[in-house]
């Protein structure tokens, strides 16, 4: 009965996602205190019912109960306890059953550190959420559930797609859903604030933090799946512009753009309206991308579903969503004033100019992804936009903004001047130029696209060292000591993240301006040489897994006859399943400037086969330049202002509010430490 009691903590769950959405909005908009104080609660129990639910599809995959449909098509007895698992998320119906619990979970975040917030805004957020947790729920029961029964039980599953056999993927679904599902609440917040009819910097702060931590993950996620595609697929590449990982991308640019558009509105309460649409931009991302991977109009490593039902049903969601939301947006917006005045060299005007490249830049990327669906929709055949389009595209788009990473934090708010900006910035523009010039010659070989990739990431590193120096020396604190300490946190933040652009893009343009691969025939006792390292093949032998049998290759790699490694890349054969199916393991020798990559490809004869080894210079700097991005956002979230607000707020009196269900004025008034 364990399928059972889901189902019907999934239809609990429903019940308290109705009583969360239609109650408190509806309180909020009739000055109902006892319906506004149904939010917490209700959302609390629609979270309880969600991880019910969530446990107990668990729970059929661990014993194995092939009567369920989903376990049979996604599990095996033969497979791992860990892999089982994961499996709860390695199809359609369970990874939409994930995405229900990361949405209730931030659901219950919202409604536990939301004291700062009056009772109407905390409803009226919490009631869109709760509406947004109706769809989800209602396409799990009616297209995509994942508890129905297949009568008579299956001996035994198909198994588990073997791609995702891998430990990517007990970490890649959640961090990627925290961030995509968590565009929501930056979302609630700018329909609630909507709703309200007031856009002020009290809504932009409350709702920072929050979107900070979406993006946070949404960087995470991005960055495994990358590594993860890195060494699984065999193909030594880190990034395939796959129209999944497009749809992954997309939300992320204009997540970042909210980012620095939330700033403005916070510390200069400008940019309100530009701030709410890109808040609704970014959730429509995420749901477009759901619609992407789940309708099956996509083929794709990434791809789950091919069910049209499910198409349809998320694609009239998304047009809801959508076109609701744009409808409110456009009601309320000529109430909203401009906000305050800036120049055209200010730090407005960067930030402003800085987040009109990133949509540009995003629009690109829709563009290549969704014009082959609409092409092949129309009937005027079938049409692939691949790198060479991005490469084309993307990389000149993001390059100024990339630069203005560099002016946007030295500039001053309102208004500055050119050549002031000019003195200040010009240690790091020639300390710039000379990297641009020296090092790609250190590498051997001087290459423009390298020479041009390394600047710019010299120079948001040396523009964001200035930019430390300059803030602690006018400090009027008496040592340095003191100084560091009287920093925000959400500067700190800002400067660790830009190193990580700065980190990840010294990563990219080496990778991509020197590194080697080479196919060879071996057969045992052959030798290749590649970058100055040698690979002499040993043979291979055989290996049997919990469900798969492997041939294990053996590559001892050396330097100047000198020991280096040695490489067991390994080519297995899946076969607990119907479909007995072919995988490459590949092989990798990391280190701080180079990647030595080896995959066995076909067997040729008894003894010759196929192996693609790979030079990558610098390529962890990409996902280390990731992580460091991360942890710039972890440690904004963490300033200490976000706290102390809120007790400040508590004792402001009074707070009064100038519209209903407004955020407190007094909260909107209160100043950094």
């Amino acid at each position: 009965m364990i399928a059972e009691l889901g189902q019907l903590a999934l239809i609990l769950a429903l019940t308290l996602a109705i009583v969360q959405s239609v109650f408190p909005l509806v309180g909020a908009s009739r000055g109902n205190t006892s319906w506004m104080a149904l939010a917490r609660p209700a959302a609390w129990g629609q979270f309880l019912f969600v991880a019910t639910a969530f446990a107990c599809l668990t729970l059929v995959f661990v014993a194995n109960d092939f009567s369920v449909l989903y376990v049979a098509q996604h599990s095996n007895s033969a497979l791992p306890l860990i892999y089982r698992i994961c499996a709860v998320w390695g199809g359609h119906e369970g990874s939409i059953l994930l995405w229900a619990l990361i949405l209730a979970s931030w659901t219950l975040a919202v409604s536990l550190f939301s004291d700062n917030l009056d009772d109407q805004t905390t409803a009226r957020i919490l009631g869109v959420m709760g509406l947004i947790s109706i769809g989800f729920i209602l396409f799990i029961l009616f297209t995509s559930n994942p508890f129905d029964r297949l009568l008579p039980a299956a001996a035994d599953g198909q198994d588990l797609n073997p791609q995702l056999q891998d430990p990517g993927l007990i970490v890649h679904p959640p961090l990627l859903y925290m961030g995509y599902v968590g565009t929501v609440v930056a979302f609630a917040f700018a329909i609630a604030a909507l709703l309200a009819g007031r856009l002020d910097a009290a809504w932009a702060r409350w709702s920072r933090p929050w979107a900070t931590v979406s993006w946070g993950f949404l960087t995470l996620g991005i960055a495994v799946g990358s590594a993860w595609a890195y060494y699984e697929l065999g193909w030594g590449g880190w990034w395939f512009w796959d129209p999944v990982e497009n749809a992954s991308l997309m939300p992320w640019l204009v997540s970042t753009a909210l980012l620095h558009s939330l700033a403005v509105t916070e510390k200069r309460n400008t940019f309100k309206l530009w701030t709410a649409l890109l808040a609704i931009i970014a959730f429509s991302l995420s749901l477009l991308g759901t619609f992407l991977v789940r309708s099956g109009v996509l083929t794709s490593v990434h791809a789950f579903a091919t069910d049209p039902t499910r198409g349809i049903y998320i694609l009239g969601f998304l047009t809801t969503v959508i076109g609701g939301s744009l409808l409110l947006f456009a009601w309320r917006a000529p109430r909203v004033g401009l906000g305050a005045r800036f120049s055209a060299v200010s730090r407005e005007a960067m930030l402003l100019v800085n987040n009109v490249v990133l949509l540009v830049a995003f629009a690109a990327v829709l563009l290549g992804t969704l014009y082959p669906l609409l092409i092949d929709a129309l009937g005027m055949g079938k049409l692939s936009v691949g790198p060479p389009y991005f490469d084309a595209v993307f990389v000149p788009l993001m390059a100024p903004a990339l630069f203005l990473m560099g002016v946007g934090p030295v500039t001053r708010w309102r208004e500055d001047r050119v050549m002031n900006l000019a003195k200040r910035l010009r240690w790091a523009l020639g300390v710039s130029l000379a990297a641009a010039v020296i090092a790609p010659w250190l590498l051997g070989n001087w290459k423009p696209l390298v020479g041009f990739g390394l600047f710019l990431a010299c120079w948001i590193a040396t523009a964001t060292a200035y930019n430390l120096y300059e803030r602690l020396k006018s400090h009027p604190a008496p040592s340095w000591r003191r100084r560091i300490a009287a920093q925000p946190g959400s500067y700190y933040g800002m400067l660790i993240a830009h190193l990580g652009v700065a980190i990840f893009i010294v990563g990219v343009t080496i990778v991509n301006g020197y590194e080697i691969e080479k196919d060879v025939t071996m057969e045992p006792g052959e030798t290749t040489t590649l970058a100055g390292y040698t690979f002499e093949f040993g043979g291979t032998s055989q290996k049997q897994g919990p469900n798969y049998r492997a041939d294990v290759g053996l590559l001892t790699v050396t330097r100047n006859g000198k020991d280096v490694t040695t490489l067991r890349p390994e080519r297995r054969v899946y076969t607990a399943g119907s479909n007995p199916m072919p995988m490459t393991e590949a092989a990798i020798n990391p280190g701080l400037t180079r990647d030595l990559y080896a995959a066995l490809g076909d067997r040729l004869t008894d003894k010759r086969w196929i192996v693609r080894v790979y030079f990558k210079p610098f390529v962890d700097w990409i996902w280390f330049g990731c992580i460091v991005m991360a942890l710039g956002g972890l440690l904004a979230v963490m300033d200490r202002r976000y706290r102390i607000r809120r007790l400040r707020q508590q004792r402001a009196t009074p707070v009064r509010t100038a519209a209903p269900g407004a955020l407190p004025v007094a909260a909107a008034k209160v100043v950094a430490p």
